[in-house]
């Protein structure tokens, strides 16, 4: 191997670190709400779903940069905590693939990117740009005094389909905020059953979470409420918006595929992984595809 292979090979495994350090293949969790908010405000504007290719690429990558920001600033301070976890230390904020000065670099490069990107789609995105990037960098802070972490978690990306109708419409209209909240209880629900794993670390390290302060049985109630809401204000949003029978089987789609995830982790623990993953996966894509066609 001479060393032009080299160097690639050692930049596609530190691409491939990174990657790894900030879980890319978690995007599917955010990405299709940004977009059903975009498709949507598009649609009650011009009566078409399409915003065109501009908006595409820089919805794209605001959400992007905004997810490595919030991950990258998540693996950096949570260093301490997951160097003891064994389910956490092999990451490569822990192990060493990845150095302090390279997270440092990485959160500060993809605020910047995510702050211009807004730039460029308008006036009002640019405004709420440092904001959002603070509530985003606020979920690693407030598990260390407070289990109510999992909805900051919910609210960080519950900000997705209001980035989508800001950067379509330059405006908050009522329609996002309900998907907005029922992203944010979605996202708090599944994070609370994802949280189960590490019920007993949290407790011996004094780590603030619902699991461990109210234990497993209260904490799988608590999720089903949190996914029962979530499923309502999504019906909110398909009627505010006044959208129709494709944009209702979205919701009953959500509502069947919650269900399931409960019904796989009640059954076996050790299906948290399927429920976070798969189920959740799933959801999101199912979800943009219906609207998709509603408005097409």
């Amino acid at each position: 191997m001479n060393s032009e292979q080299l160097k690639k090979k050692g930049f596609l495994e530190k691409l491939n670190d990174f990657s790894e350090l900030v879980m890319f293949k978690h995007s599917v969790f955010s990405l299709p709400f940004i977009f059903i908010a975009m498709v949507v405000a598009s649609y009650l504007n011009s009566r078409s779903g399409w915003f065109g290719w501009k908006l595409l690429f820089l919805g794209t990558l605001a959400a992007v940069t905004a997810r490595n920001f919030a991950m990258g600033v998540n693996r950096y301070l949570d260093r301490d905590i997951d160097i003891l976890n064994p389910r956490t230390k092999g990451r490569p904020s822990v192990d060493g693939r990845v150095s302090h000065t390279q997270m440092l670099g990485f959160i500060v490069i993809n605020a910047l990117m995510f702050i211009m990107v807004a730039y460029f789609i308008n006036d009002l995105a640019f405004k709420l740009a440092v904001p959002i990037l603070m509530v985003l960098a606020a979920y690693t802070l407030f598990k260390r005094f407070s289990a109510a972490a999992h909805l900051i978690l919910g609210v960080s990306l519950g900000l997705a389909p209001i980035a989508g109708v800001v950067a379509v419409s330059g405006e908050i209209t009522a329609w996002s905020v309900y998907l907005a909240a029922g992203v944010m209880f979605w996202v708090a629900g599944f994070d609370l059953l994802y949280s189960l794993q590490d019920i007993e670390f949290d407790k011996a390290n004094n780590l603030h979470s619902i699991p461990s302060r109210f234990g497993a049985k209260n904490t799988m109630h608590i999720a089903k409420v949190f996914h029962i809401l979530a499923v309502a204000f999504w019906a909110l949003f398909v009627l505010n918006a006044g959208l129709g029978v494709w944009a209702g089987l979205s919701v009953l789609f959500s509502a069947i595929m919650l269900g399931y995830e409960h019904y796989l982790v009640n059954k076996d623990f050790t299906k948290i992984d399927r429920a976070f993953f798969t189920v959740n996966g799933y959801l999101g894509f199912v979800f943009l595809f219906l609207i998709i066609i509603e408005v097409s």
